[in-house]
């Protein structure tokens, strides 16, 4: 999980969280997760759907526009670096939207400068109008959809690109001195979507 979709989880959507929520995180990169574990709360029921086959998930080898899920079970569906992978979007986001409960909390994140990343497959970067097409599409009533960049701060001028952490170190040391030369330093940029279920 790069910087910028922590920074960005944490900055707008970890206050949202609340004791005894049940939640459900669609393709965690962990367990516990890097999202899971930027919210201070012991209290969650937090489950974790994937395609793939790994016996920690709470809902392996999930369907991907079909979830083994009733409706509305989840007070949060949080997906974070999913959504470029899915290829049918319009069907997923109105997966993730029928296994949300009414009142409930869907949020989104999304590289927009990442490379191409196949897992298995790399389909799009959405920009926040796109975004809350999508989520208008599924039912949802869009709450906050931004591009941003948190990364790397203290710098002139930025351009769009990979997190730090994910550069070479001759990309990275190159970065920090024509940085502070007035050059523009490469960061990454993401969309972050937060809707409510009406």
């Amino acid at each position: 999980m790069h910087t910028n979709s922590k920074l960005l989880f944490k900055t707008h959507a970890s206050g949202l969280f609340r004791e005894r929520s049940r939640v459900l995180e669609v393709g965690p990169d962990g367990f516990p997760s890097s999202y899971r574990k930027l919210v201070r709360l012991d209290a969650l029921e937090w489950h974790t759907l994937d395609i793939d086959d790994n016996e920690r998930l709470t809902y392996p080898r999930s369907e991907q526009y079909s979830f083994r899920i009733p409706d509305g079970v989840y007070d949060v569906v949080l997906a974070g670096n999913v959504i470029e992978h899915v290829k049918k979007i319009w069907e997923w986001t109105k997966e993730i939207a029928r296994v949300c409960k009414v009142n409930g909390t869907v949020i989104i994140l999304v590289p927009v400068s990442w490379h191409f990343h196949e897992a298995p497959v790399d389909c799009w970067r959405i920009y926040p109008e796109g975004m809350k097409a999508l989520l208008e599409n599924a039912g949802l009533e869009v709450v906050l959809c931004q591009f941003e960049s948190m990364e790397a701060p203290g710098y002139r001028r930025y351009t769009p690109g990979i997190s730090p952490e994910c550069q070479s170190r001759a990309l990275r040391w190159f970065c920090r001195l024509a940085g502070h030369l007035g050059f523009p330093v490469e960061r990454a940029y993401d969309t972050i979507a937060i809707a409510r279920k009406l």
